[in-house]
């Protein structure tokens, strides 16, 4: 059954046809767009240039154009799922017009830079109007460090390029007969079933990287723009790479479905035996058939019970106490914060009151006497279980304080002593200097530095007998270690607890985005998220991903919910971030093996 393939490119394929050219380049038409056509009498190489031209230099910026409309599937766009659908299948229909390695490696990098300099322009907010660094610096830092983001979607295009789209230069070279291998392929790959399936592994195993790679930095992830889309029910499943891996297939299996559709001309097929009609009608229906009851499977995979209720519900109050960055660690600012949560926690009792990051921003050992022995009474009168963010550290015989720490403490009513989480996944630049960069570090103007860390998991805080697992900040990005955290606890914690400060990033798209990254959280593990937030977005979770309540940003003020734990593993909280891995590597290697490797055999048979 014949592909689509361009008409321009089988002119060329005509006109070059008495030519031959050496396979070695067949990706030379990756970088020359500009060359003009030669002679008339040399017509492989005006054959050869025409197809040069298929890739413009708009090609590229089409993609970029692409990866930063992408940016619009996700929070605060509602239900923003759908849109991303949409774009992914124009991003694969895009690399689908690549003519070589070269060509998706840059269209898959162009895509990647588009997304994330308008996906994460608020790390600029950071350095500049907070950090102090000079504009030029914060915008060129944000356009070196979005270009290195980039880098994981480009490897994701290679590893498809090679396992799938340099699979059909041998059968387009058999399909036209004398052609010239260099113009076999430089044409645009063809969607292919195994293209599909390499496109959705290698696009997993990209984010999956870019999670993990220099500590990782998996914001912006795929999947999450699905927490309202039609692929959430896979998060339980396989967690957000999981849910990201759906969403390429889905894409791809649309592109190939519609790219078979246009090939089959209604004369053409009605002309043609029974078998061969059928045959097209087949290619066009079975991808589209697949991805329909992908779509369905996400919608219906939320009715499952992964988990269930556990313990008596808790009465929680969430804090946001909107205090300015710029005045946080002052002498002033700190004075203020001080009295502000302490007025904050003693309002009113509940089970559990839970403060931002490091809201009392002072040595835990150097809290005020008064500030401690009020909020200790008013727990031990109401009963209330208090957990407050400070910094930890430990002061040495000769008084020197090392191994500071970004923590929450713990106050359980009627028990002295006091609970500790430490920090364990620090922020690079802010609570650790990478090795080499202490320079960049040196222009801005944040007063924090290496910080120490905390054990990869850490035992719960109990609050009446519920045992609640906190993070801090950016901890809940990384889905797989909260998911450890619920697997190899002694005690599985029911609910999970983010106490967060984003005033480093003003009013933008991240305080969204990192509330849409905490909904995934509760959507791969079962379980509630309470979030408190210095300025938003303080929120309560349930553990089916659904915001229940929420406080205006940058407001002051307490958020008060009842909330009740879950118990029992979601096959994603069983299994991590295996799954999805195993299932990518195993059908990469099918595809390549089938695939073009297959291909190179029968063509070498003789």
């Amino acid at each position: 059954m014949a592909e689509p393939i361009d008409t321009r490119a089988q002119d060329a394929a005509r006109a070059a046809a008495p030519s031959a050219d050496s396979a070695d380049s067949a990706d030379s038409a990756d970088s020359a767009d500009s060359a003009d056509s030669a002679s008339p009498a040399n017509s492989a190489h005006s054959a050869d240039t025409a197809v040069r031209r298929a890739l413009p230099f708009w090609h590229y910026l089409a993609a970029i154009a692409l990866g930063a409309l992408n940016t619009l599937s996700f929070a605060p766009t509602p239900h923003g799922g759908w849109l991303e659908i949409v774009i992914f299948a124009a991003f694969y229909f895009w690399l689908t017009r690549t003519t070589g390695w070269k060509s998706a490696l840059l269209t898959g990098w162009a895509f990647g830079f588009g997304n994330f300099v308008t996906g994460v322009w608020w790390l600029y907010v950071s350095m500049h109007f907070y950090g102090g660094m000079p504009a030029p610096l914060a915008g060129a830092a944000l356009g070196l460090f979005s270009l290195y983001l980039g880098v994981y979607p480009a490897l994701a295009a290679l590893v498809w390029s090679f396992c799938a789209g340099h699979a059909t230069h041998a059968a387009r070279r058999a399909r036209f007969g004398s052609m010239p291998e260099s113009l076999a392929g430089s044409l645009p790959f063809t969607p292919t079933w195994h293209g599909a399936f390499a496109f959705a592994s290698a696009w997993a195993l990209g984010e999956w990287a870019r999670g993990y790679v220099f500590t990782g930095f998996p914001w912006l992830s795929s999947g999450y723009a699905q927490v309202d889309g039609p692929l959430a029910g896979f998060a339980p499943v396989a967690g957000v790479y999981g849910v990201g891996w759906a969403l390429a297939l889905v894409a791809a299996l649309i592109v190939q479905a519609a790219v078979r559709a246009r090939s089959a001309k209604p004369a053409q097929v009605l002309s043609e035996p029974d078998y061969e009609s059928a045959a097209r009608r087949a290619a066009v229906a079975m991808p589209a058939l697949l991805a329909v009851l992908v779509i369905a499977a996400g919608l219906l995979l939320p009715l499952v019970p992964w988990t269930q209720p556990s313990g008596a519900p808790l009465n929680v109050r969430l804090l946001q106490g909107n205090v300015k960055q710029e005045m946080k660690f002052s002498e002033t600012g700190t004075m203020d914060a001080l009295a502000e949560f302490q007025k904050l926690i003693t309002e009113k009792p509940a089970d559990l009151v839970v403060t931002p990051e490091t809201a009392i921003p002072v040595l835990v050992q150097e809290v005020p006497q008064q500030f401690g022995r009020d909020v200790r009474d008013f727990a031990d009168a109401t009963h209330t279980a208090i957990l407050f963010g400070a910094v930890g550290g430990t002061i040495t015989p000769e008084g020197r304080v090392v191994d500071y720490t970004n923590s929450l403490f713990g106050i359980t009513p009627g028990q002295p002593g006091l609970y500790r989480y430490d920090k364990h996944h620090l922020v690079p630049f802010g609570e650790f200097v990478p090795w080499g960069f202490r320079w960049f570090v040196n222009l801005m103007n944040i007063p924090l530095g290496d910080f120490a860390r905390g054990a990869p998991v850490q035992p719960p805080f109990l609050v009446h007998g519920q045992p609640v697992a906190a993070d801090i900040c950016y901890e809940d990005i990384f889905g797989e270690e909260i998911a450890r955290t619920v697997r190899e606890n002694p005690v599985s914690p029911g609910i999970l607890v983010n106490s967060t400060n984003l005033a480093w990033f003003g009013d933008t798209i991240a305080l969204d985005q990192h509330l849409q990254i905490a909904r995934m959280r509760s959507l791969e593990t079962g379980r509630p998220m309470l979030r408190a937030t210095n300025t938003g977005a303080t929120a309560a979770i349930d553990g089916h991903g659904r915001v229940i309540a929420r406080l205006p940003t940058f407001t002051t003020g307490s958020l008060d919910v009842r909330v009740e734990g879950t118990t029992g593993f979601t096959p994603y909280v069983t299994s991590g971030n295996n799954t999805v891995i195993a299932v990518s590597l195993l059908l990469l290697a099918v595809g390549f093996a089938f695939g073009p490797a297959l291909r190179r055999r029968k063509t070498r048979a003789p």
